[in-house]
């Protein structure tokens, strides 16, 4: 069973995202802070991370930076899922290293779905 680490502060996004990746079989690993995200990925080693930007403790931006500067989790492939729109906003993420950027009020959940199968199937 393939592991997501879902980094979102947004406990109803939470919810609901993370009860229809369950439903398509992944284990689901939630942290609702960059602090507690960070641990988690060192610990769990998810082949799949699902980044907010807007992070309680430690922001996404630093989260991003240290997962693609530590050796046992930079080849874990981050999808970043946020608010953030600005062109800075993403080149800078895709710059430290995320497989790809999504705004959440451009793409269903089903279409985040297919992002994240397309990206583990890759």
């Amino acid at each position: 069973m393939e592991k997501i680490l879902f980094i979102e502060d947004e406990s109803a996004l939470q919810k609901t995202l993370g009860e229809i990746l369950r439903q398509e079989g992944y284990e689901i690993i939630s942290a609702l802070d960059g602090e507690i995200g960070l641990k988690l990925a060192n610990a769990k080693k998810p082949d799949l991370i699902l980044l907010d930007l807007i992070l309680p403790k430690i922001h996404g931006f630093e989260v991003l930076k240290k997962l693609k500067e530590n050796a046992e989790t930079k080849a874990i492939p981050v999808l970043v899922l946020t608010n953030l729109e600005d062109v800075k906003d993403i080149e800078k993420v895709l710059e430290l290293g995320a497989t790809t950027y999504l705004v959440k009020e451009n793409y269903s959940l089903e279409e985040v779905l297919e992002k994240i199968k397309k990206t583990l199937n890759q």
